[in-house]
């Protein structure tokens, strides 16, 4: 058996390195994908469609059931090939016939998992694959009652993205797969579940959900969230979901959903996903939101009561064209989903807030890119938009890069060739490339072809080449200002100049406001400036995540001992990664802060996703190695 296997992985190895990306040439053809993070064969076979039938099971911390694969052969092959990562495949059946079949599963490779080869002939339609997760599955996060907050029920959501999918279900998990899914999943009868697909709104009876996708997505846009849940309404297509304790607070909060899928729609075309839909999810959910069709996945971190934050909400509706709608074909295309995205949640913003929001929000995201770039130094090439990630995690790439140097990027062709001409080759690109995955290459033939070949000089003036495929960000970058911020930074400096916090009058600035105060002030503040400032702005009880994070930094680098209990209770009930990060980074840059960063590690260990786990243990080791 292990012989065939080595065979049948030489064998599928060279075709995929003879299947290299064509170079564009004056008769254009489109490139063939390469995914290098996955073991699939596409080309030879295809899947069409998943059909899911789990159970949910809280007690043992597993789903256990089948997936059946409905196939399409494209070229001629005896295996289909699938990833899994942490699965216990426990048998294997083709079409009708009930008969167990052989299967082969290879060995581990880091950051990919072990391949699935299921020997299958030209005429099988469909096959059944029978598996149990495992507590290595790491697009599965379960928490204990206590984790929630209702504090009565457990709680399950996956977080697909990268390539997690196949740690929950075995697939052809590369963005350039699409395909339709169904499942039914039976959870205990006093809860719910809810899938990147046609939702219910109420609890029923039996515990058994079934769901349909009919729109085909790649395999990191399948979710599923099981909890104690209820659904309110904010329009006649959106709404929310939630834990009891929350649903009410949430639906004030995002009301504003509605009016963001019309902005939406007068920008770039109808809306295609029928609903569109939230769900928010308990703290430990690594990210500020994940755009799962039909139900995007939200941090708690959003709700602070006064909207301020609901831009996440708009950039996860924007993944409704960039992303979901047009996908990135590998991750190393990664911009193509979040720049576009950055890019069409700031139009939403500014259409809703006015350009001044809209400007503000770019010059946080400039800054952070920025930052991103200096910790990026001795990674230049992970400063190009166009990514090179093979052998690598691609999470690794998900970067400020995408999302900022991409906004900028697509911002400077605006101001090059005019917003509404921009406004109507975007329209054109999502509708042509609907439901479909685009590499770089295709994308820049489409944009050479049909917005920058003109006699203009327009493609002089953008010089793609540099942006794409270049480190750092080329010198006709466009200016990115707010009007708002000069005010601001006039005010720091009469703080630094010997004002006191209270003379500075910014009790009712904007959290952007806020922000860039925060930004604007040193590193490191004596402590006599930083109990100016606290006694000022209370900043230290701060409800609004994103200002806490920043005021908590700048207390671990001016050692301000009053926030050192926030500081730990923010850690251990946070586990989103934008908060964590940072602030484990800057109490890692001393002995005595490393110390204290490991203590409170474990004691949040257990709320944080595997996807935080592994930056985070990065972030504490590599300092304990320099130390």
């Amino acid at each position: 058996m292990k012989v065939i296997f080595r065979l049948m992985m030489i064998s599928f190895t060279l075709g995929m390195l003879a299947c290299g990306e064509e170079k564009k040439s004056d008769n254009y053809v489109e490139p063939e994908i390469n995914d290098s993070h996955s073991f699939s064969n596409p080309r030879e076979i295809s899947i069409s469609h998943v059909h899911l039938n789990l159970k949910v099971d809280f007690d043992s911390t597993l789903l256990e059931g089948s997936a059946t694969l409905s196939l399409q052969h494209n070229k001629p092959a005896d295996t289909l090939w699938l990833d899994t990562r942490g699965l216990e495949i426990n048998y294997v059946t083709i079409d009708s016939v009930n008969e167990k079949i052989n299967f082969f599963l290879g060995n581990d490779v880091i950051f990919k998992g072990k391949p699935l080869g299921i020997p299958v002939k030209s005429t099988s339609k469909k096959v059944h694959v029978h598996y149990k997760t495992t507590s290595e599955s790491v697009a599965l996060q379960w928490l204990s009652p206590s984790q929630t907050a209702g504090k009565d029920f457990p709680f399950l959501f996956t977080q697909s993205e990268a390539n997690l999918a196949r740690s929950w279900v075995p697939c052809q998990d590369n963005p350039g797969v699409r395909f339709t899914y169904s499942a039914d999943i039976t959870v205990p009868k006093s809860m719910m579940a809810l899938m990147s697909a046609e939702n219910p709104q109420k609890k029923n009876d039996s515990g058994v959900y079934h769901f349909e996708m009919k729109e085909k997505i790649p395999a990191y846009l399948m979710a599923l969230a099981v909890g104690n849940l209820e659904f309110l309404a904010t329009g006649k297509r959106t709404g929310v979901y939630s834990e009891p304790a929350m649903v009410h607070k949430a639906v004030v909060e995002f009301s504003e959903m509605d009016d963001m899928v019309k902005a939406a729609e007068a920008l770039y075309g109808p809306y295609r996903w029928g609903r569109f839909d939230v769900i928010v999810l308990p703290p430990s959910f690594p990210f500020g939101g994940m755009e799962n069709p039909k139900l995007t996945f939200l941090t708690p971190t959003l709700v602070v009561g006064d909207k301020s934050l609901t831009a996440v909400v708009a950039h996860e509706l924007a993944h409704s064209w960039s992303g979901n709608l047009v996908t990135n074909a590998t991750w190393n295309d990664f911009w193509l989903n979040e720049g576009f995205t950055v890019y069409i949640e700031r139009r939403i913003i500014e259409r809703l807030r006015g350009k001044d929001f809209a400007d503000m929000q770019a010059v946080l995201g400039m800054q952070d890119l920025k930052e991103t770039l200096e910790d990026l130094k001795k990674e230049p090439d992970d400063t190009r938009l166009k990514l090179s990630l093979e052998n690598r995690d691609p999470d690794d790439g998900m970067t400020d890069v995408a999302y900022e140097k991409g906004y900028l990027f697509l911002r400077l062709i605006e101001e090059t060739v005019g917003r509404e001409k921009f406004d109507r080759f975007l329209t054109a690109y999502f509708d042509e490339h609907a439901f479909k995955s685009i590499t770089t290459e295709s994308f820049i033939h489409y944009l050479n072809v049909n917005l920058l070949n003109d006699e203009n000089g327009f493609k002089d003036k953008v010089n793609i080449d540099e942006w794409v495929y270049k480190a750092g960000i080329p010198a006709n970058c466009p200016k990115i200002a707010s009007e708002k911020f000069k005010t601001i930074e006039n005010k720091v400096a009469l703080f630094l100049n010997g004002s006191s916090a209270s003379e500075l009058n910014l009790q009712h600035v904007s959290t952007n406001e806020w922000l860039h105060f925060l930004d604007a002030l040193p590193t490191k503040l004596s402590i006599a400036q930083m109990v100016d400032l606290d006694s000022a702005y209370q900043f230290t009880e701060s409800g609004n995540a994103e200002i806490l994070c920043k005021w908590l930094r700048k207390s671990i680098a001016s050692d301000y001992a009053k926030a050192n209990e926030p500081l730990e209770y923010f850690l251990i009930h946070t586990g989103r990664r934008k908060f964590v990060k940072p602030l484990y980074s800057e109490l890692a840059k001393t002995p005595e802060g490393l110390a204290k960063a490991k203590i409170i590690y474990s004691k949040a260990k257990p709320n944080y996703h595997a996807l935080v786990i592994n930056t985070l243990e990065q972030i504490l080791e590599k300092q304990s190695v320099k130390m």
